[in-house]
């Protein structure tokens, strides 16, 4: 039932008293999330929202049985939630600060690692699983519906707009993963990619990619090795000029590297449809079931370099 969430995953928030975090908290635990409690140094024993609080990690992963951690800690603190959160023994971080210095993240990362947790994020919306009804961020339930449709984006914002045009065609998600547009994170597409692989209820995969940066074309060579799913990309950027920020503090060109071009090049290279209008994305993604089902039940093509999905 989709990757990384799911139906007994408990949830603490990081944060839970500040605006956005109590507002966030409130609104997984309407969408059916099972969130335990909060953490605010120095409030513990008390309650907010409904929710108890605590003053560290630890002791709310003692009091709840937590295995998820939501961030909302301002930037200046949240490598240390963050390393908080992996010391006390949670497996699933989710950060969702934006503008943490690139040191500070990554030696927390690093520290994630060192306790055998993963961290998704940071700067990221976050991530959801339908079925479960359980989410874990930012993202608005309401767009998402049960599927079986593997969503991986660089861009919540983008994350949104595929998500309504593929729930409005019908084709649910099984887990949607905002990974973040940092320089450095935690969770990778490659991570993602091998996890919907492994999904017996993922049937395609969609990855929506950015310039800067080498996630997509590292994306690209781990698809050729071990992705037997369909997958269909949409990379945002194509009119960046070059040394310009767009948005993202990982979404520049940098010494002719990073561009649209090769990141569209390598994936195609591999069998990947690349969409280069973002309001086609649905369509294409429900051309290809459409076109599968019509088929009907047929041998798993072999992988041949480039190899052939069956693509519209």
């Amino acid at each position: 039932m989709g990757i990384l969430l799911n139906r007994t995953s408990r949830v603490i928030v990081q944060g839970i008293t500040g605006k956005e975090g109590s507002f966030h908290a409130g609104q997984m635990r309407d969408y059916g999330t099972r969130v335990v409690g909060g953490v605010t140094p120095g409030k513990g024993g008390t309650t907010h929202e409904g929710f108890p609080v605590f003053s560290s990690v630890a002791e709310a992963v003692r009091e709840t049985g937590a295995d998820v951690s939501l961030i909302f800690v301002p930037p200046p603190w949240a490598a240390d939630a963050i390393c908080e959160a992996a010391s006390a023994g949670v497996a699933l971080i989710v950060c969702i600060t934006e503008g943490i210095p690139v040191r500070d993240t990554l030696l927390a990362v690093g520290e994630v690692h060192a306790h055998g947790a993963r961290l998704i994020g940071p700067n990221c919306p976050g991530l959801i699983t339908p079925a479960a009804a359980a989410k874990v961020g930012i993202m608005p339930g309401s767009i998402h519906k049960p599927g079986t449709v593997g969503v991986i984006s660089r861009s919540g914002t983008l994350t949104y707009e595929v998500v309504h045009q593929l729930t409005g065609r019908g084709l649910g998600q099984s887990t949607c993963v905002g990974i973040g547009g940092d320089p450095v994170i935690g969770t990778t597409f490659v991570d993602c990619l091998g996890l919907f692989e492994e999904d017996p209820e993922t049937e395609a995969v969609v990855l929506l990619g950015e310039i800067g940066g080498s996630a997509e074309e590292e994306a690209a060579v781990f698809i050729r090795e071990h992705v037997t799913k369909p997958v269909f990309s949409f990379i945002a950027g194509r009119t960046a000029p070059p040394g310009k920020r767009m948005g993202h503090a990982g979404a520049v060109i940098s010494h002719g590297q990073g561009g649209w071009p090769g990141k569209a090049a390598a994936l195609s290279a591999v069998g990947v449809t690349v969409i280069e209008n973002p309001a086609r994305m649905g369509e294409t993604v429900a051309a290809w079931f459409a076109a599968r089902d019509a088929a009907g039940p047929a041998a798993p093509a072999k992988k041949t370099g480039g190899r052939k999905r069956g693509g519209v």
